[in-house]
Protein backbone atom coordinates (compact mmCIF):
# COMPACT_ATOMS: atom_id res chain seq x y z
CA UNK A 1 0.00 0.00 0.00
CA UNK A 2 1.61 3.49 -0.55
CA UNK A 3 1.60 6.63 1.13
CA UNK A 4 -1.29 8.13 -0.30
CA UNK A 5 -3.48 5.14 -0.37
CA UNK A 6 -2.39 4.40 3.55
CA UNK A 7 -3.43 8.68 3.80
CA UNK A 8 -7.15 7.94 2.11
CA UNK A 9 -7.97 5.29 4.26
CA UNK A 10 -7.31 7.04 7.11
CA UNK A 11 -8.87 10.14 5.87
CA UNK A 12 -11.98 8.04 5.56
CA UNK A 13 -11.70 6.45 8.94
CA UNK A 14 -11.78 9.77 10.07
CA UNK A 15 -14.43 11.32 8.02
CA UNK A 16 -16.34 8.33 8.96
CA UNK A 17 -15.80 8.59 12.73
CA UNK A 18 -15.51 12.18 13.28
CA UNK A 19 -12.87 10.95 16.48
CA UNK A 20 -10.72 13.86 17.21
CA UNK A 21 -8.03 10.97 17.57
CA UNK A 22 -8.65 9.98 13.89
CA UNK A 23 -8.59 13.60 12.60
CA UNK A 24 -5.00 13.76 13.85
CA UNK A 25 -3.73 10.84 12.50
CA UNK A 26 -4.38 12.67 9.11
CA UNK A 27 -3.66 16.17 9.34
CA UNK A 28 -0.31 17.75 10.97
CA UNK A 29 -0.44 20.16 14.02
CA UNK A 30 -0.23 23.38 11.54
CA UNK A 31 -2.42 21.82 8.90
CA UNK A 32 -4.25 23.87 6.33
CA UNK A 33 -7.78 22.66 5.20
CA UNK A 34 -8.56 24.81 2.07
CA UNK A 35 -12.62 24.14 0.63
CA UNK A 36 -11.57 25.12 -3.24
CA UNK A 37 -8.27 26.14 -4.31
CA UNK A 38 -9.40 30.25 -3.67
CA UNK A 39 -10.44 29.76 -0.31
CA UNK A 40 -10.39 33.37 1.04
CA UNK A 41 -10.38 31.76 4.47
CA UNK A 42 -9.06 28.00 4.89
CA UNK A 43 -9.50 26.43 7.84
CA UNK A 44 -6.20 26.32 9.72
CA UNK A 45 -4.66 24.25 12.47
CA UNK A 46 -5.35 20.81 14.06
CA UNK A 47 -7.75 21.98 16.68
CA UNK A 48 -9.70 24.13 14.27
CA UNK A 49 -9.77 20.64 11.83
CA UNK A 50 -11.17 18.74 14.63
CA UNK A 51 -13.85 21.15 15.62
CA UNK A 52 -14.80 21.65 11.43
CA UNK A 53 -14.97 18.14 10.96
CA UNK A 54 -18.16 17.30 14.03
CA UNK A 55 -19.96 19.88 11.99
CA UNK A 56 -22.49 16.98 10.69
CA UNK A 57 -22.98 15.70 7.03
CA UNK A 58 -26.37 16.88 5.56
CA UNK A 59 -26.64 12.84 5.28
CA UNK A 60 -24.57 9.78 5.05
CA UNK A 61 -21.83 10.42 2.27
CA UNK A 62 -21.36 7.79 -0.19
CA UNK A 63 -17.42 7.46 -1.53
CA UNK A 64 -15.56 6.72 -4.77
CA UNK A 65 -12.46 7.62 -4.15
CA UNK A 66 -9.22 6.23 -5.62
CA UNK A 67 -5.30 7.96 -5.94
CA UNK A 68 -4.52 9.12 -9.35
CA UNK A 69 -0.94 10.18 -8.84
CA UNK A 70 1.75 10.62 -5.94
CA UNK A 71 5.03 10.90 -4.75
CA UNK A 72 6.43 11.69 -1.68
CA UNK A 73 5.32 15.46 -1.73
CA UNK A 74 1.99 14.78 -3.33
CA UNK A 75 -1.17 12.99 -3.80
CA UNK A 76 -3.76 13.95 -6.36
CA UNK A 77 -6.90 11.59 -5.46
CA UNK A 78 -10.08 11.79 -7.52
CA UNK A 79 -13.41 10.64 -7.44
CA UNK A 80 -17.03 11.02 -6.65
CA UNK A 81 -18.98 11.81 -3.00
CA UNK A 82 -22.85 11.57 -2.89
CA UNK A 83 -25.02 12.82 -0.32
CA UNK A 84 -28.24 10.87 -1.24
CA UNK A 85 -31.18 13.43 -1.67
CA UNK A 86 -28.16 15.87 -1.03
CA UNK A 87 -25.75 16.21 -3.71
CA UNK A 88 -23.55 14.71 -5.39
CA UNK A 89 -19.64 16.12 -6.13
CA UNK A 90 -16.82 15.04 -8.69
CA UNK A 91 -13.68 15.21 -6.95
CA UNK A 92 -10.02 16.07 -7.22
CA UNK A 93 -8.26 16.61 -4.37
CA UNK A 94 -4.53 17.99 -3.27
CA UNK A 95 -2.77 16.52 -0.66
CA UNK A 96 0.24 17.96 0.32
CA UNK A 97 2.58 15.68 2.48
CA UNK A 98 4.38 16.57 5.93
CA UNK A 99 7.34 14.13 6.43
CA UNK A 100 5.56 11.65 8.92
CA UNK A 101 3.00 11.12 6.23
CA UNK A 102 0.11 13.09 7.52
CA UNK A 103 -1.35 16.06 5.42
CA UNK A 104 -0.10 19.54 5.83
CA UNK A 105 -2.36 21.29 3.47
CA UNK A 106 -5.18 19.46 2.11
CA UNK A 107 -7.51 21.48 -1.57
CA UNK A 108 -10.79 20.13 -2.63
CA UNK A 109 -11.43 21.10 -6.08
CA UNK A 110 -15.21 20.14 -6.12
CA UNK A 111 -17.64 20.07 -9.23
CA UNK A 112 -21.04 19.72 -8.92
CA UNK A 113 -22.55 18.27 -12.42
CA UNK A 114 -25.00 19.53 -14.76
CA UNK A 115 -28.66 19.53 -13.76
CA UNK A 116 -30.26 18.16 -16.71
CA UNK A 117 -33.18 20.32 -17.60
Amino acid sequence: MTKASEWLDGYITAWTSKDETDVRAVFTEDAEYWFRPDDDSPVIGIDAIVQMWRDPEPTEPVHDLDVLIEDDELAIIKGTVDYPGHERYSNMWEVWFAPDGRAKKFVEWFMTPRKAE
